[in-house]
């Protein structure tokens, strides 16, 4: 029986894999760095989200983009000393892109908006030492696309800010989203034209979303090991949504194609689940209140899953 052509592309990964580990072993030595994307705890408490990453031991934290206004979102100060008290670092922070503030807006308050939400998120991520920022080219919950000109309009608005980046030392990371989430750059090979057209050095950075890569990607771990130095955080949630090993998501060849690109290597590199569950639009997550038990099986059950195939891949 031959092989299916995903099935080939595995064996071409795997292979890879194991020529490295057989000629360079002390790439090995360091782990994956495992974050966990705690907007999707909605309005809890921040310090008891952080109580429960530290019980899991979970080592850093992706913050929510909170800062929609110039008194609105997180207090650097109090989030480091929070963080600080349960041995918690910051990754870096998810940008929330919703049509309130739209890079790629027809309408230009909006754009303005998301301009100055970069401004603020941006100086936010350097006090509390993330290393990225989450960056939507289009607002996340709307498909329907406005006109032909959203991707000239997105480029456009985010030249303006790119500066920021590299004033506060920290990735724009473009992450692109599936059709059924927003207008335009779906797939890792549209977030590289539009870094490229782009050609800014404070944007040359991809954030992946495996869930998104489902539909958008032909083969998930193929578009990591492709997108080599350029990829800085991956979002990570099984095929349902949900927790790491509820679904049928081929973890272990993701976890070797990371290994490839030597994301165990980079200090500004994670992996970061955020299983927000099925459906369209998952900006209202940030607004729930969820049962603390459901949040912890979340947690627990994807950190334990991830490494236990972590070290089972690390055997071979």
């Amino acid at each position: 029986m031959s092989y299916q052509r995903f099935e080939i592309i595995n064996q071409a990964i795997r292979e890879a894999f194991l020529e490295k580990k057989r000629t360079a072993p002390e790439a090995f030595q360091n782990r994956l760095k495992f974050s966990w994307s705690n907007w999707g705890f909605g309005l809890e408490d921040f310090e008891t989200s952080c109580e429960r990453l530290e019980k899991a031991g979970i080592h850093y934290i992706e913050l929510h983009g909170n800062h929609y206004g110039p008194d609105l979102g997180y207090d650097a100060d109090t989030v480091k000393k929070i963080m600080a008290a349960h041995g918690i670092a910051a990754a870096g922070v998810c940008g929330m892109f919703s049509a309130d503030n739209d890079l790629s807006s027809n309408r230009h308050i909006k754009r303005q908006a998301a301009i100055d939400y970069i401004k603020r998120e941006a100086e936010f991520t350097e006090k509390v030492g993330g290393k990225y920022m989450l960056v939507c080219p289009a607002a996340v919950g709307r498909p329907g696309k406005y006109d032909d000109s959203e991707i000239d309009r997105s480029i456009d608005s985010l030249s303006r800010v790119a500066d920021v980046f590299v004033k506060h030392g920290i990735r724009a990371a473009i992450e692109p989203i599936r059709a059924a989430e927003t207008s335009i750059v779906h797939t890792f090979r549209e977030a590289k034209d539009y870094i490229s057209r782009l050609n800014h050095p404070g944007v040359q950075h991809i954030n992946g979303d495996v869930y998104h890569m489902l539909v958008g990607e032909s083969h998930i771990a193929k578009a990591l090991w492709d997108a080599g130095s350029m990829l800085t955080n991956l979002h990570m949630a099984d095929t349902n949504r949900c927790a790491l090993g509820d679904g049928s998501l081929d973890i272990d060849t993701i976890i070797m194609a990371l290994y490839l690109i030597g994301y165990n290597n980079d200090d500004a590199c994670f992996v970061t689940p955020e299983p927000l569950g099925p459906g369209g639009d998952p900006y209202p997550a940030q607004n729930a209140k969820t049962a603390p038990e459901i949040l912890d099986k979340l947690v627990f059950d994807s950190v334990n899953y991830f490494r236990q195939r972590e070290e089972e891949v690390l055997k071979l």
